[in-house]
């Protein structure tokens, strides 16, 4: 498998990067890749079918400065930042048959990543969430094409949970084991160094051939007709 790990400065760079991904592996360019980013200033990022004015506090972000932005992979409203760690896999269905549905898919994928990380106590709770202690760490979506997949994973390892009520919303759906607890009780750090992390994904899914064939005009492409616009963060 095939390995970067790269974050550029623009938020709306590293989302277009991870769709370019799977779109050159789908028009056969590009194998099966784990990518590693994490940026260092905070932003909020809907999945695909979030539903803009439920799930952020717009006001807020403004006034702050963090940009609002919506993914390619469904899933629900995050807030990134330092220290939570983001992966991504672009991942073949047509030779992994765990990956033939949405449902098989997740519980293959997070079982691998629950069992790479070598901590006692992560569980795989509702849809896609990983959990320790009862409380989530790692939320996942996916965006899927004919082939291939791009499976999109967070793992809070150092990151100010106390502050994402400042730009999230309550959710108004939920995983049942949430229990309506609201985020700076519901979600944790996972007690494990990032470059833990990264060595274990790498190890685990045996991603050892460094990308060097970036499509990086299929990702200027898509910011500007896709990411930045006012279109596609408020299509919901």
């Amino acid at each position: 498998m095939l390995f970067l790990d790269k974050t550029f400065a623009d938020p709306h760079e590293n989302l277009a990067f991870d769709e370019a991904l799977l779109l050159q592996a789908e028009l056969g360019q590009l194998d099966e890749c784990l990518r590693i980013w994490e940026i260092q200033e905070n932003a909020v990022i809907l999945g695909s079918g979030g539903i803009f004015h439920d799930d952020v506090k717009e006001a807020e972000c403004l006034k702050a400065k963090v940009p609002i932005l919506r993914r390619s992979s469904g899933g629900g409203t995050v807030l990134l930042g330092k220290g939570c760690l983001l992966f991504s896999l672009i991942l073949r269905t047509d030779t992994r048959p765990g990956l033939a549905t949405i449902k098989s898919s997740y519980v293959s994928i997070m079982e691998q990543i629950a069992s790479c990380l070598g901590i006692s106590g992560i569980t795989h709770d509702g849809t896609s969430d990983l959990a320790w202690d009862n409380k989530k760490f790692s939320g996942n979506a996916q965006q899927r094409k004919s082939v291939f997949i791009l499976h999109h994973g967070s793992i809070l390892y150092d990151f100010n949970i106390g502050m994402i009520p400042n730009y999230l919303k309550h959710p108004t759906r939920q995983p049942e084991y949430r229990l309506d607890r609201v985020h700076e009780q519901f979600l944790t750090n996972l007690p494990i160094a990032r470059s833990e992390i990264v060595s274990r994904l790498q190890d685990s899914w045996k991603a050892t051939q460094n990308l060097q064939d970036l499509p990086l005009d299929t990702m200027n492409k898509l910011v500007q007709e896709k990411y930045l616009l006012d279109s596609w963060t408020r299509r919901r």
